[in-house]
């Protein structure tokens, strides 16, 4: 038996909406499209609305008012026969904790009436091993740190081939390594023909793994495309190298550049609105007011970038 094909976009929705008692708007009218075989970064600051609406996506709340079709399927209606191609992990893992992590990932692979028991086992090592928590297996969950509940919850999801895997801040708790682990996994899944949806705060996490994206603030949609876009469009931030610093911030100021910052010898800022900018202008000005000039130059526009131009603010960008 074929398995059922997997459309263009693999999430859809149109008009999506979610009203809470109280009149509080926690999403307002979201038309999004996850193109198949992308790593799709979700983004926005906490309170956006992207866990309320990953929990539309998979059936777990009921929207107030649009619709939502995951993996060409409509949702809710559907959900038993979509789910189980679709892994996730929400809001953290929700773990035994007197079991040991083998023994949750045997669990949670028993409760699934499609999973084959004969290949359990074999299943619940891969999954470990795709983690990093084969030496951990056998100690008891609750013991484990976030970031180790955090693996376990991700390779609980992996327990089955998946054709769209939903993860919410999936690095949260990870140092940096375990967090460049779980990037690498999920460059691995997406060179497997596995749609990855990755809802994050973390702007530089995003940009390093993520193909394309959408960001949201206060409920809304701002923008979505891919990635390589969306940094394309962010206006990059004037760099000078000098050790006359205060000096030059002085002169720029002088010349319409803003949000000027001064670390060290570097003097950075947003280069004035015009169109062509005029850098060399700027460079020229700084050496006309005898500002020792070492570096000059612009830095490119990041994902950071695009959103504080599209909201006006920014939000926590740590890797």
């Amino acid at each position: 038996m074929q398995p059922p094909a997997v459309p263009a976009a693999v999430v859809q929705t149109r008009g999506l909406t979610k009203r809470y008692r109280g009149g509080q708007l926690a999403v307002d009218g979201l038309d999004l499209d996850v193109p198949r075989g992308s790593v799709f970064g979700f983004l926005g600051p906490n309170g956006s609305g992207k866990t309320t609406t990953i929990r539309m996506l998979l059936g777990l709340i009921e929207p107030s008012g649009g619709s939502v079709r995951l993996l060409g399927e409509p949702v809710p209606g559907a959900v038993r026969t979509v789910l189980p191609r679709v892994g996730a992990l929400i809001e953290g893992p929700a773990l035994y904790g007197f079991l040991s992590g083998r023994d949750n990932l045997l669990r949670f692979d028993a409760a699934d009436p499609t999973a084959d028991p004969r290949t359990r086992a074999a299943r619940v090592e891969r999954a470990l091993e795709r983690t990093g928590l084969t030496a951990a297996a056998g100690r008891k969950a609750r013991t484990y740190s976030l970031g180790m509940k955090q693996r376990l919850g991700l390779a609980a999801a992996l327990l089955r081939p998946r054709d769209l895997l939903v993860l919410d801040e999936p690095t949260n708790g990870l140092d940096p390594q375990g967090m460049r682990e779980i990037r690498s996994l999920v460059r691995e899944l997406a060179g497997e023909g596995t749609t990855v949806f990755l809802s994050s705060h973390l702007l530089d996490e995003v940009e390093q793994v993520c193909t394309h994206a959408a960001v949201m603030s206060r409920g809304r949609l701002l923008v979505q495309g891919p990635v390589a876009e969306l940094v394309a469009g962010a206006r990059g931030r004037l760099a000078v190298t000098t050790p006359d610093t205060a000096d030059a911030a002085r002169v720029l100021a002088e010349h319409g550049v803003t949000g000027l910052a001064v670390a060290g010898e570097r003097v950075t800022g947003d280069l004035p609105a015009a169109d062509p900018p005029d850098p060399a202008g700027l460079n020229a000005a700084l050496v006309r007011s005898g500002i020792r000039v070492r570096a000059f130059g612009t830095e490119r526009g990041s994902l950071e970038d695009a959103f504080v131009a599209l909201t006006g603010e920014g939000f926590d960008v740590a890797t």
